[in-house]
């Protein structure tokens, strides 16, 4: 824009934040305790712009606690950010500090934040010996990135949500920097939204129906401050849970640099995702702010209302720290409550996602004390919202507060990250004693969890690796964590990971471990595509990717965390394996049955929906199961919505080191088992084409080999 003097006219105090009126824009900011406001428009976004600060007239600018103007002529792209002024007592909650220049909470977009110091915007002192009760005179200098007016106007071409139901889903979690910048992904704009519109292709072969991002709302990558200790480099904040701005993408993630570009690329990417069937799922971060502790910077919520955006300690000078990150978001205050349906609507609105998992969603449950609630307003809000009605909603029901909420997390139509299937999962394919039974309930769908409330099966997300631990190769190859480059001694990250490494610690060239290895990884995705819920992959585990042992890579932002791509030429039967196996889900409706099994008793002329063996075919002793189980499960309607039949299955798994003879059960008459996988076999055989399944040589035994697992379909000799 023109830089020019411009005059405030009265607005209006809705919609919050910045929005085009067709004569200029009208900007909404909220704050209750503020004596003073003013905007402060900036000419670019270079350090030593030029700028205008438009003080805010009480009681012209001001309806209520929401303090608002309208800019004449003012156009999209301009750069905007707030001075406010009021009582600086951080033994009364109030950090006012009109030297410090901060972020619009609604901001849609950031300028650049390359050459951001927070350190500029700290509100206090810092050599100062009472620490953060002194006073900076200090401006922000240089300041922090400018918000952005942002046109919302785009070419959707008619697309809207795809909001596949849950039970139809596998899910994939991946990065979107890391996905293609490793010089092997072979895309023209790496790290980027259009980095992963290039790989769509990829994502289509492999069959995934919905993409779980981490973090993409914007963040300061810069934040750290640690030094990796072997190659003496600042560490990056790769992950990104760390949110200086709720509805504005990640700015760095765009190759489109111009104000508001990485706007219009975020709706390029879910457009061209969903014209290719595939969903956006954004993993979100209610539970706390960048600004960190009482120590931190102030940029934006602290200065603009402290007491009412985070949840402050009884002595108000300090926070309460149910993140483990400094702070902890007010969620049930009603203002925080209203702009986190705002922030949840826009990104449903206007950039159409699918829908949202949420970082340590057992916050969004505490009151203003920092209580668990029983009926926390905010979770029922977001789950009984009629804008998001379709909307995937998956909370990670726990925080670093003591909260652990799996299988009772409130609100209503809640999905959960099912950490309690990953370890079981894990510890029965490591071959730990008495797990046998526990993987039977995680096959079942996880009933002792999710039946009692009246929810189904699809609530529980059923994982084995996640972004926050071992990836599958890595669990399969190490021991214990190494997250040495972290710079943290090695005391970050997960002690406890159910892993082992069959022999040699980390990478092997040992032919033996590398096919044990291997196996295993094949039990641990076919395991996760015959259990009843929602299925959710970690990117890259189809390739076998590394992260040397790293079980927190959060602020590696480098080949520790980036996908190799030249992995699938290396592992091409393992990346075959976990595709058909994807596709092998999708077309049973057996494995994605809406309801619990019943397991009614029954012959086989009247056959249980499910039925549990040992390996001698008997009704299994649970306590007694040596690591040999077998299920039997009913695929007559399967699909009780759909009306819709599916084949009989025999599955047997066998965590044990030794060869196993099994005991089949006998078929219905006309419908004969026959192979449809053996992970013990090499690559194709290890999973069969559908009609290519192999006859077994005994109709009624199968020899499993060690750490394996065998799948059987009833098949019609005459269909």
């Amino acid at each position: 824009m023109a830089f020019k003097p411009y005059v405030l006219e009265p607005g209006k105090a809705l919609p919050i934040g910045s929005s085009l009126t067709g004569e200029g824009v009208n900007f909404s900011v909220f704050s209750r305790y503020a004596e003073a406001v003013a905007l402060v428009l900036f000419e670019s976004s270079k350090p030593d712009s030029p700028y205008q600060e438009l003080p805010l007239n009480g009681r012209i600018n001001r309806t209520g606690d929401m303090w608002h103007c309208h800019i004449r002529g003012l156009m999209p792209g301009a750069l905007y950010l707030y001075r406010m002024d009021g009582p600086y007592n951080p033994a009364q909650g109030f950090r006012f500090n009109r030297h410090k220049l901060l972020l619009d909470p609604y901001a849609k977009a950031l300028s650049s934040l390359e050459g951001w110091d927070p350190s500029a915007s700290l509100g206090y002192n810092s050599a100062d010996p009472v620490g953060d009760l002194s006073y900076s005179e200090a401006p922000s200098t240089p300041p922090p990135p400018r918000c952005v007016v942002v046109d919302d106007t785009f070419d959707w071409q008619g697309d809207r949500p795809l909001n596949y139901p849950l039970r139809h889903s596998v899910l994939y979690e991946t990065h979107i920097r890391g996905l293609t910048m490793h010089p092997s992904s072979g895309v023209a704009y790496p790290g980027t939204y259009r980095g992963v519109i290039e790989k769509i292709p990829f994502f289509k072969d492999l069959g995934v129906t919905s993409l779980e991002f981490l973090p993409i709302q914007e963040f300061n990558e810069h934040e750290l401050t640690r030094i990796n200790p072997r190659t003496g480099e600042t560490l990056l904040n790769y992950w990104g849970y760390s949110t200086m701005a709720f509805f504005a993408p990640k700015g760095s993630y765009a190759s489109d640099s111009s104000p508001g570009g990485q706007v219009r690329e975020f709706k390029e990417m879910v457009r061209q995702l969903h014209r290719a069937g595939l969903e956006v799922i954004l993993d979100i971060v209610f539970n706390h702010t960048a600004e960190g502790n009482e120590r931190g910077p102030t940029f934006s919520f602290r200065g603009l209302d402290n007491r009412i955006y985070y949840i402050l300690d009884e002595n108000l000078r300090y926070y309460k720290n149910f993140s483990g990150c400094g702070n902890t978001l007010n969620c049930n205050n009603p203002v925080v409550r209203t702009f986190i349906l705002d922030c949840l609507r826009y990104w449903v609105m206007e950039m159409h996602v699918d829908g949202f998992r949420f970082d340590l969603g057992s916050i969004l449950g505490r009151d203003q004390q920092g209580r668990l609630m029983e009926n926390p307003p905010t979770l029922e809000r977001i789950a009984e919202d009629p804008v998001l009605r379709h909307t995937k909603i998956i909370a990670e029901a726990w925080d670093a507060g003591g909260a652990y909420q799996v299988g009772w997390f409130p609100g209503g139509r809640w999905a959960e990250w099912n950490d309690r299937y990953l370890d079981d999962v894990r510890k029965y394919w490591r071959g730990d004693p008495g797990e046998a039974g526990h993987l039977a309930t995680r096959l079942a769908g996880s009933s002792d969890l999710y039946l009692r409330d009246g929810r189904k099966p699809f609530h529980s997300i059923n994982f084995i690796t996640s972004h926050d631990g071992f990836t599958l190769k890595d669990l399969v190859s190490y021991e214990a964590k190494h997250n040495e480059e972290n710079g943290e001694h090695n005391w970050d990250g997960h002690n406890l990971n159910y892993s082992a490494n069959y022999g040699f610690e980390g990478p092997s060239t040992n032919w033996a471990i590398e096919t044990v290895r291997e196996r295993l990884m094949k039990n641990c995705i076919a395991t996760l595509m015959v259990s009843l819920g929602t299925p959710m992959l970690l990117g890259g585990d189809e390739m076998a990717r590394t992260q040397k042992g790293n079980n927190n890579a959060y602020c590696q932002d480098n080949d520790i965390s980036w996908y190799n791509w030249a992995l699938l030429e290396q592992k091409p039967g393992l990346f075959r394996f976990v595709k058909e196996m994807i596709a092998f889900r999708l077309r049973h409706p057996g494995f994605m049955r809406p309801e619990f099994y019943s397991g009614k008793d029954g012959s086989y002329n009247a056959i249980p929906d499910i039925s549990w063996f040992d390996e001698t075919g008997k009704t299994p002793e649970w306590d007694e199961l040596t690591g040999c189980l077998a299920l039997r499960m009913d695929g007559s309607k399967a699909d009780i919505l759909a009306d819709r039949d599916d084949n009989d299955f025999f599955i047997m798994f066998n965590a044990t080191e030794k060869e196993v003879l099994f005991t089949v059960c006998p078929p219905l008459e006309g419908k004969p088992w026959v192979r449809a996988i053996d992970t013990s076999l090499p690559s194709p055989a290890d999973i069969t084409l559908p009609g290519a399944e192999t006859p077994l040589a005994c109709p009624d035994q199968y020899l499993a080999m060690p750490r394996s697992m065998v799948v059987l379909i009833s098949r019609a000799l005459n269909p």
